[in-house]
């Protein structure tokens, strides 16, 4: 399994003005690093978008991909938004990075992005992903701006050029991105499966990764 930290995380090099297709190019420089030419891109909440990006834009490689709690492209409308507990982030996005960076500065945790099963496995299970959040406040937050940035402006791929299976995964209470971002995406994506995890917020739908593993595992037979 190999991982990369997107531009501006961890002290990975920023890019000015990336835009989510960009994630394709830096996938195929780490594949070809390691030597490695099939693969499977998987990538959970705003890493689900670049994930989907090197589906659709290195078919010759990418055997398939799996998108947890990821956001769909954006579509200004009433639904896009919906059941969002936070979505002042995204929305000053909207109107550019510099109105992105100037919210981040008074920027705070809204505590209702999370439900309780979810405060429970970050606090058990899940709780060197809480470590790598904290871990990753050295590098500051251009990171999360950029991809929100990136979120809201076209993508650079349309989903339909999506040729790969696609696994979306998404549970009903994720109150950060909303089950409505999963239904977009599975009509957008014709070769997708959408498996809906029950009462899974944002942080515990990361249980069906070992299930998705194999799933990708069966796309190989």
């Amino acid at each position: 399994m190999l991982s990369y930290g997107r531009p501006s995380y961890g002290g990975s090099t920023g890019r000015a003005g990336r835009d989510v297709a960009s994630a394709a190019a830096d996938t195929a420089a780490v594949a070809d690093a390691a030597g490695v030419r099939r693969f499977a891109t998987i990538g959970a909440s705003g890493g689900g978008p670049h994930a989907l990006a090197a589906a659709a834009l290195l078919p010759d490689s990418v055997m398939a991909a799996v998108c947890l709690a990821g956001v769909a492209p954006f579509e200004n409308d009433p639904g896009w938004w919906k059941g969002m507990a936070a979505p002042g982030a995204l929305r000053a996005a909207m109107r550019g990075r510099a109105a992105r960076v100037e919210f981040a500065a008074t920027e705070e945790f809204e505590p209702t992005s999370f439900n309780a099963d979810d405060y429970a496995a970050l606090d058990g299970r899940w709780s060197t992903l809480g470590d790598d959040v904290n871990a990753s406040e050295e590098w500051g937050n251009d990171g999360l701006i950029d991809d929100d940035v990136a979120f809201v402006s076209p993508w650079g791929f349309d989903l339909a050029d999506i040729r790969p299976p696609v696994l979306l995964v998404q549970g009903d209470d994720d109150r950060v991105i909303p089950f409505e971002h999963a239904e977009r995406l599975h009509r957008g994506i014709r070769s997708s499966e959408l498996w809906r995890r029950g009462a899974a917020g944002h942080i515990t739908v990361l249980d069906a990764v070992p299930a998705a593993l194999d799933w990708i595992r069966a796309q190989q037979l």
